[in-house]
This record gives C-alpha cells, sequence and structure tokens, in this order.
C-alpha cells in the first residue's frame, strides 16, 4: 500500500494495515531505519523474570488485558501463515 508523508513527517498508517496489526489511537510503536528500510514495531509490555514455586516465569509489570478465545485464534492464525 502506498501513503504519502506530510509536511510534517507524519505518516498514516492504512486501516487495513492498522486493523491487522491490532495498531489504536495511543499506541506506542518504535521507528527504526534499518539496512535501507523504515521499521514500526508496537512496543511490547514490560516484563520481568519471577519464580512461581519452584520455576522462574515471565510475568507483565503492569495489568494485561483478557485474551479472549478470538485473540488467541487470530495469534494463531497469524502465526501460521
Amino acid at each position: 500500500m502506498r501513503t504519502t508523508i506530510d509536511g510534517a513527517g507524519r505518516v498514516v498508517i492504512p486501516k487495513a494495515v492498522r486493523d491487522e496489526a491490532k495498531l489504536a489511537a495511543g499506541t506506542e510503536i518504535e521507528v527504526e531505519f534499518r539496512d535501507g528500510r523504515i521499521e514500526i514495531a508496537p512496543i511490547g509490555a514490560p516484563m520481568r523474570l519471577a519464580q512461581h514455586g519452584t520455576s522462574t516465569v515471565v510475568a507483565a509489570e503492569g495489568k494485561m488485558p483478557v485474551l479472549t478465545v478470538d485473540d488467541v485464534r487470530d495469534a494463531l492464525d497469524r502465526t501460521r501463515r
């Protein structure tokens, strides 16, 4: 998809791409220039290692949204492509 950079350097990410990437207004993103390409990626939630009984687990630093069955199915479909 093509888009245009405006005079202030802003780029509109097309709605179809925002929807597929699950980007909403206010989502923090990371922008990098790497190997001649501009990469945009959502910033993940801060995580930490924690002890859970005798196991070490990864835990979110803050509150995380509840995953629905549809969320899990969508994630599986995206990774199986």
